[in-house]
């Protein structure tokens, strides 16, 4: 009799309170699991923006108050412009590009948006605030250009907290490419690249030529 005793004891199912401990022991690692997945999106959603500003190209001065198109120079730096910004990440590229409704910054930008098949949205700069932030809104995480006139463009810099030593910019000068850095956490950095033409011995070239960076 209790040999038989233990055998059928043997042969009892496992106690209702021993399954649940180990059920119980699942939910630490599928919590643990959800919570690595909230962060990773957390990260993703909380990525770098990154806003290139740009002058618009070459235009003949004596013409500057009938909102002129670009000259001939103007159009060969804008294609120039278009080369480099098509390159400007390795990954990704540009997301969106924005001028303001003068001829000039409108042509610049069509150069790169043909380039890389993208719209150019037309806002006014001088609304600084405003346009500054709907951009970081509309385009949280992604890289951004926006072609402007120059005496609009060190304003934009400061309002994403850039940098607000930006030189004055000669009547003649539109090689700068300015580069601002919004991290998710961290500090605004604010980088500025030249582009510029340069000349083989034997014939004349256009070729994109990268200055040196400056870190303001």
């Amino acid at each position: 009799m209790p040999r038989d005793t233990k055998a059928r004891g043997q042969n009892r199912p496992t106690p209702p309170r021993f399954k649940r401990g180990r059920f119980s022991r699942l939910i630490p690692v599928t919590g643990f699991v959800f919570v690595c997945l909230g962060l990773a999106w957390f990260f993703e959603s909380q990525a770098t923006t990154t806003i290139i500003f740009v002058r618009h190209t070459d235009t003949d001065l004596e013409t500057l108050a009938t909102d002129p198109w670009l000259n001939t120079l103007g159009q060969q730096r804008a294609e120039l412009l278009a080369d480099v910004i098509q390159d400007i990440d390795v990954v990704a590229g540009v997301d969106a590009i924005y001028a303001s409704e003068h001829r000039r910054t409108k042509e610049t930008a069509q150069f790169v948006a043909e380039r890389l098949g993208l719209e150019v949205l037309i806002r006014d700069p001088y609304l600084i605030e405003p346009f500054m932030s709907q951009v970081l809104i509309n385009h949280k995480g992604e890289i951004v250009l926006i072609v402007t006139l120059e005496d609009t463009l060190a304003p934009l810099v400061e309002e994403l907290h850039g940098s607000k030593n930006i030189p004055v910019m000669a009547a003649d000068e539109y090689s700068n490419i300015y580069i601002v850095t919004i991290p998710w956490f961290g500090k605004v950095k604010t980088l500025r690249f030249q582009y510029d033409f340069y000349e083989r011995p034997e014939s004349p070239v256009l070729g994109p030529f990268s200055g040196p960076a400056s870190n303001y």
